[in-house]
């Protein structure tokens, strides 16, 4: 509610006039007054009862600026004209030039006619007073008092009563464009907020540091996460910011006010790794300062499709080279026979010949016009046996004599020509072969179209076997196309369910046993500390086991990746085992560690070859009940490799059994998983790590007779 500050009101009272009691009656009443017409009205009857008025009207500019409006009267003819048919453009209007005029009033003689308003003061003249806000800052009048008589206009009660009407319309009116400016920016921001959100494109507006500042409901859900959601989202999503602020900072050294990379984040929600392209570009506001606009598209499928498309071509080229290889054996067996063969499509153009044909159907380098000559007539009249194929009816074959001559000596051949049809699977038409028998050899003719009408056989047979083949091909790659889509939704589906639903509950279980077993709830006795301790135990042998099947599916599908360094093989032994030192007291074996002194520092990836070591050495102690364990690291003298040996005196393996320990979920002997346990993905893990670092593991063994199983890699000097 807008109010007439008190002291400015109260410095306007004068002595003489209205007395003071009558002027704070009107002062109160437009104090608590909201309402421009309520206030105008107000006015106007005070100045009827108190200044000796007769007659008045408040005329003021509407909120369009456009034209002046009757808000309130006051002993005035015309009570249902609501509205001043006056515009402000015409300059010429009494009334306009009122508005604008420098002295406090302006007087009308009853000839003037001013809209309907000569009408409403019945003809008499009448002043006419700008009505101005007391600040100096807004000279501009918002409206006229119109009051008769004259003489009234001189008064101090009148002058008075127009600057504080004045003073109030001014603040009404303010109000009234400000709250106008606060509906119209919300509006504005609500329509903004509802157009980032319809992109169906994670978009967001960071500082320089990559912290977020506007972001769309999709970015939220990659890179915003509450403190009452999960902790596996929590951590995704601070994943994810980590690198998209990797990301820009990368981008700051560019040097470019926008870029576009790729960005590799993780679902929150499924736990599935999504691949975006990154479009940054950088804003500069006056008073926000530099920021950041990004627009992540999703390009996962697109890469996905990809790679699928690619994998297709590459069948694709194979089964081309497949079928060149059969065209291959299809021309040898072409070129085997005596006779001219000429292939050619359904419009008679010739696409394969053998090398007798070519005598008659090309001319050679340096040929003469003649010879083109009489290959020309020999093609046409082949032509022309050719049509009478398609014109003897439905038969597949057709037998005719063509008068052809030889190219280079111009000697005529009598020729009898034999044309079958190959038709498709559908019963159309692929091609025409034609095998020309010379007739010349009248006495050889028997045995030479029984040999031809043979060749013509099995050529036919070769070509259907040839369609055949690559139509299996296709349905093949069709359902091989299929099978993988299925199999990669099937990974995808697994890979999520694993990774939601285990890890994040699993996680949670350890998290709680941990807090337990360190007191936070208070202290625990014997029987719970030992209780707590096998579950923890459990819960992290579980999360092993899941881990090892997320670590098989990543190295299937392509994604583990390596980080190569300089290895000292010494030191990274010692550190196994002192790792594992606490399962080697507890085993009670003795283990014995022999490192070579020749050994130097590799590039390989260490944290997988640390691992393959500690799975082998962990089986060893596993599956020896008693006797001892070595280790040994040897430089191989002559192919430039290292090895890692393993020697254990347990229980050792079958020879048969040496290649079925390192496939997936399998051991040597299903009652091993029940006595010993374990999943049966360590060796296969391990072999799959080592083949990623281009060695291999090798095992030695027989039942009862311990095992030693070697990691041998190849030895990459540091640069």
């Amino acid at each position: 509610m807008s109010r007439i500050p008190a002291a400015r009101l109260s410095s306007r009272f004068a002595p003489g006039g209205a007395d003071a009691k009558a002027r704070l009656g009107l002062l109160e009443a437009l104090f608590v007054s909201d309402d421009a017409p309520e206030c105008a009205r107000r006015a106007v009857h005070w100045l009827g009862e108190h200044a000796g008025v007769a007659a008045a009207m408040v005329a003021a500019v509407n909120a369009e600026g456009t034209r002046l409006v009757r808000i309130a009267d006051y002993g005035v003819a015309g009570q249902g004209d609501t509205e001043l048919h006056v515009d402000l453009e015409d300059r010429r209007h009494p009334l306009v030039g009122a508005l604008s005029a420098k002295q406090l009033g302006s007087s009308f003689s009853s000839g003037e006619v001013i809209g309907g308003f000569a009408t409403a003061f019945e003809r008499r003249p009448f002043a006419a007073m700008p009505l101005r806000t007391l600040d100096a800052m807004h000279e501009r009048p918002i409206g006229l008092l119109l009051l008769a008589p004259v003489s009234a206009a001189e008064g101090q009660d009148v002058r008075w009563a127009a600057e504080i009407l004045g003073q109030k319309l001014a603040q009404l009116h303010s109000s009234g464009v400000l709250a106008d400016s606060e509906r119209r920016l919300r509006r504005e921001g609500t329509l903004l907020e509802s157009i980032i959100n319809a992109v169906s494109d994670p978009i967001m507006l960071t500082d320089t540091e990559g912290r977020l500042m506007i972001a769309n409901s999709r970015a939220e859900r990659l890179f915003a996460a509450d403190e009452d959601q999960s902790e596996g989202r929590r951590r995704a999503v601070a994943l994810n910011n980590m690198l998209f602020s990797s990301a820009l900072s990368r981008s700051a050294f560019e040097d470019a006010e926008s870029w576009r990379h790729e960005l590799p984040l993780v679902d929150p929600l499924e736990g599935s790794d999504l691949l975006f392209e990154l479009l940054s570009n950088v804003v500069t506001d006056p008073r926000e300062g530099t920021g950041i606009v990004s627009v992540l598209r999703n390009i996962t499928d697109l890469r996905r499709a990809t790679e699928e498309i690619e994998e297709n071509y590459r069948r694709i080229r194979i089964a081309e080279a497949e079928i060149r290889a059969e065209r291959d054996r299809l021309d040898l067996v072409i070129d085997s026979v005596a006779d001219p063969i000429v292939v050619t499509d359904p419009s008679g153009n010739i696409v394969l010949m053998n090398a007798p044909a070519e005598r008659l159907f090309t001319v050679g380098r340096g040929g003469s016009e003649e010879q083109a000559q009489r290959v020309r007539a020999n093609d046409a009249h082949f032509t022309s046996h050719i049509s009478n194929l398609f014109f003897a009816g439905t038969g597949l074959r057709y037998s005719g004599t063509i008068a052809l001559v030889d190219a280079e000596t111009g000697v005529a051949l009598p020729t009898e020509g034999l044309s079958g049809k190959i038709l498709s699977e559908h019963g159309e038409v692929n091609a025409v072969v034609t095998i020309l028998h010379d007739l010349t050899e009248a006495k050889e003719r028997e045995r030479l179209f029984e040999q031809l009408q043979h060749a013509s056989g099995e050529l036919e047979q070769k070509v259907r076997e040839a369609t055949a083949e690559l139509s299996r091909q296709n349905e093949l790659l069709r359902r091989q196309a299929f099978e993988l889509e299925q199999a990669s939704a099937l990974k995808s589906q697994f890979l999520a369910n694993m990774s939601h639903e285990f890890r994040t509950p699993l996680n949670a279980i350890l998290g709680y046993t941990h807090m337990l077993l360190h007191g936070v709830t208070g202290k625990l006795t014997a029987g719970q500390r030992q209780n707590l301790s096998r579950v923890d135990s459990n819960g992290r042998h579980l999360l092993a086991i899941i881990n090892d099947i997320l670590d098989i599916a990543r190295i299937e599908a392509g994604k583990m990746p390596l980080n190569v360094s300089a290895v000292a093989v010494p030191e990274m032994i010692t550190e196994v085992m002192a790792e594992m030192d606490p399962i080697v007291v507890r085993s009670g074996l003795a283990v014995s560690v022999h490192l070579d002194p020749a050994l130097r520092s590799v590039r390989t990836d260490r944290p997988k070859v640390k691992q393959i070591v500690l799975n082998l050495l962990g089986n060893a102690l596993k599956f020896t009940p008693e006797g001892s364990v070595r280790i040994e690291a040897r430089r191989a003298r002559r192919n430039g490799e290292i090895a890692i040996a393993v020697t254990d005196t347990g229980i050792g393996i079958a020879e048969a059994d040496h290649e079925k320990i390192f496939e997936d979920f399998r051991q040597a002997d299903t009652s091993l998983t029940r006595e010993y346990g374990g999943t049966g993905l360590g060796l296969s893990i391990c072999r799959r790590l080592a083949s990623m670092l281009g060695g291999r593991i090798t095992v030695v063994s027989a039942l009862g007779r311990g095992s030693t199983f070697t990691l041998t890699l190849p030895v990459r000097e540091p640069s």
